[in-house]
């Protein structure tokens, strides 16, 4: 394997591997003068990261403009069909509330002229995706860890368990705890929320209706999202305290727990898989950029995950910095060039930095519990469900659909909307 390239991405899940195969197509830069360099890639060094029959704990939904960035970069269709879930509503409601009454807010992809409000896919379908497209381009890849990085004015060194790597420009896309952030020492913004997101698969006694329902609580957010084989995802953000006492309490414990805390909105509920606990934390680079480095992704910010906009945040970060990397390889420019990177940080850290600083405002704002705080959240939900106007501006803004969306992330003028794909496996119900 080649040892020196112009563009070395580290970090192999999905918006490593999607940037990577982005940039192979659309910097300018020759693929096989691109690298992903990522230790989670070492098993899949012949081929394609495996796919089990379970889900994988940790999913993603995906809005209009990550599906068009993912067929721009050649991984849509390399997506694993049948693993793809469509959702066409999203149904928010207050503790304080029913799920069914006028206080919840329903967003409807019927209503804005969409086939659905986006995909649910999981994160090893997505990384796999980018990585087979990555390949398929005659880009390098390396299994290896990263354990030193050094950069000056004229390259960057990149030291692995395999020796030595030069590139001109690094691509920090290693996600929370970056090492291309930690080994350069750029400063991080941090808040701790003080909770933990619990991610596992259950089953639901109720067809989750291809529907995506979140219930703000007192101790913070839980979502359904709904998966390929009628099971759904639960993502349940709880102070620390419950969400050490939730992971403590057996399987039937837990589900009993759950249904309380789902209103049983999709009936009783059984724990398929394990559960994994996050802890939850705001943070934001400082800088997006270094010298010949440039970050995106969780790696630049981590997001509370109450509206799922981790991962579409870092795919549109790979859209602007491929494009200006474009522009400057039209021009001839090194691809670590300060200016270059430079319009990629003004292009995308206010962005960023404002969706993290909302994210946080929802949840202070509605993750309140039963009283007058909690009846003005339940309140402020049935305000905007009233409104047609604020439904459709939310739904078309979350989708990519409204607002500065780069490029290669928006969906041709007078092109048709993406036809909804069917999922291999029908919603059903489950009993037990």
């Amino acid at each position: 394997m080649n040892t020196d390239f112009d563009i070395a991405v580290i970090g192999g899940g999905p918006n490593g591997a999607t940037a990577a195969a982005l940039l192979a197509r659309h910097s300018g830069v020759a693929p096989a003068r691109i690298a992903l360099i990522a230790p989670e890639l070492l098993p899949a060094a012949g081929g394609t990261v495996s796919t089990p029959a379970a889900p994988d704990l940790r999913v993603a939904a995906i809005s209009r403009a990550s599906e068009q960035l993912l067929r721009n970069a050649g991984a849509w269709e390399h997506l694993v069909q049948e693993r793809v879930c469509a959702y066409e509503r999203m149904r928010v409601w207050h503790e304080s509330a029913p799920h069914d009454g006028p206080e919840t807010l329903v967003f409807s992809a019927a209503e804005i002229a969409e086939p659905n409000l986006g995909y649910i896919v999981e994160n090893r379908v997505l990384a796999s995706a980018g990585l087979t497209s990555f390949r398929a381009q005659g880009g390098q890849v390396s299994g290896e860890r990263l354990q030193s990085l050094q950069v000056d004015a004229g390259s960057a060194r990149l030291g692995t368990s395999a020796g030595e790597f030069t590139a001109r420009l690094v691509i920090g896309a290693d996600g929370a705890r970056s090492q291309v952030r930690e080994l350069l020492k750029l400063p991080l913004r941090a808040h701790d929320y003080r909770q933990s997101a619990i991610v596992a698969t259950i089953a639901t006694a109720r067809p989750h209706q291809h529907t995506a329902w979140q219930r703000f609580l007192g101790t913070g957010p839980l979502a359904f999202l709904p998966l390929f084989d009628g099971s759904c995802s639960i993502v349940w953000s709880a102070d620390q305290r419950l969400a050490e006492e939730l992971m403590a309490l057996s399987p039937a414990e837990f589900a009993l727990r759950l249904d309380a805390a789902s209103d049983r909105v999709l009936g009783a509920t059984q724990l398929l898989s394990e559960r994994l606990a996050v802890p939850l934390r705001r943070a934001t680079a400082v800088t997006l950029v270094g010298v010949r480095v440039a970050l995106l992704g969780d790696a630049a910010h981590v997001i509370h995950p109450l509206a799922g906009q981790g991962v579409n945040l870092g795919f549109l970060d790979a859209a602007a910095l491929c494009e200006v990397l474009a522009a400057g390889a039209a021009e001839g420019e090194d691809p670590g060039a300060a200016r270059l990177l430079v319009r990629y940080e003004q292009e995308r850290l206010t962005h960023d930095t404002l969706m993290s600083w909302s994210m946080s405002g929802f949840n202070e704002l509605f993750a309140r519990g039963p009283g007058p705080a909690g009846w003005i959240a339940a309140r402020l939900l049935g305000l905007a469900g009233a409104s047609a106007v604020l439904r459709r501006g939310f739904a078309r803004r979350a989708l990519g659909l409204a607002g500065e969306v780069p490029p290669l992330a928006r969906r041709a003028p007078g092109t048709a909307p993406a036809t909804a794909r069917p999922t291999a496996a029908v919603s059903r119900a489950t009993s037990w």
